[in-house]
C-alpha cells in the first residue's frame, strides 16, 4: 500500500502535467503566496520531508515566503520560470514553502510543533524570500541547534546565475569547503 506522501507526491505530479507537453506556471494561492506546482504536498514534519526527499536522491531546501513580497513574486515568475533553474532544482531538491508569519502547524527535527511563525522564529529567519538548506539526511539533527541543522542559507532576492549557483552549491556540497558567499563569488556568472 503507498504511503501518504507516496500518494500526494504522484498527485502533485499530475498537475504538473499539460496535454500539449508544456511545463507549469506558478500559481497565486488563495493565502496570496505564489507556489510552483512541484513544490513537496507535506504533512509539515521536517525530518520525514527530508528522509523522504534522501530517498529521492534529493536534498530538502525550505522556502519562506510573505504575502505581498516582491522579491518573492519575482523568485517565482522569474528565476523559477526558467526552464534550466527549473529543471536543475526539480532534478536535485524538494522544496517545502512555508508562509514566515503563517499559522500552519510545523513538527520541527527535534519534534517540536510550532506554527510557521514560531519556526521562523525558532530558525531566525526575518526576511524573504529566506532559503533554507538542510543536511543529507535527518539522524542527528534533533541535537544540533537550530542554524546548525543547515547545509547552507540565502536571504533575499538573488538574480537568476546566482538562484541557481546557490542550489549547485548544496547539490555539488560546496559548503564542505566554503561559505555560499565565497562560492557565489567564484562561481562562474555572468556578472
Amino acid at each position: 500500500m503507498p504511503s501518504r506522501r507516496t500518494v500526494l507526491a504522484g498527485a502533485a505530479a499530475l498537475c504538473t502535467i499539460h496535454a500539449d507537453g508544456a511545463r507549469a506556471e506558478a500559481i497565486l494561492t488563495d493565502d496570496g503566496l505564489y507556489r510552483q506546482p512541484w513544490f513537496l504536498e507535506s504533512f509539515l514534519e521536517l525530518a520525514d520531508d527530508l528522509d523522504g526527499a534522501a530517498q529521492q536522491g534529493k536534498r530538502l531546501a525550505v522556502i519562506w515566503e510573505l504575502r505581498g513580497c516582491p522579491y518573492c513574486r519575482k523568485t517565482h515568475l522569474v528565476n523559477f520560470a526558467q526552464p534550466e533553474i527549473e529543471a536543475y532544482i526539480r532534478e536535485h531538491f524538494e522544496i517545502l514553502q512555508l508562509n514566515i508569519i503563517g499559522a500552519r502547524e510545523v513538527t520541527d527535527f527535534d519534534g517540536e510543533r510550532l506554527s510557521e511563525k514560531q519556526m521562523a522564529a525558532k530558525y531566525g529567519v526575518r526576511v524573504t524570500p529566506t532559503f533554507q538548506f538542510f543536511a543529507e539526511r535527518s539522524a542527528g539533527l534533533s541535537q544540533r541547534g537550530p542554524r546548525e541543522r543547515e547545509a547552507g542559507r540565502a536571504q533575499g532576492y538573488l538574480e537568476p546565475e546566482k538562484f541557481l549557483a546557490m542550489f549547485r552549491f548544496v547539490a555539488e556540497r560546496g559548503y564542505e569547503q566554503q561559505n555560499l558567499g565565497d562560492f557565489l563569488k567564484k562561481a562562474d556568472i555572468r556578472q
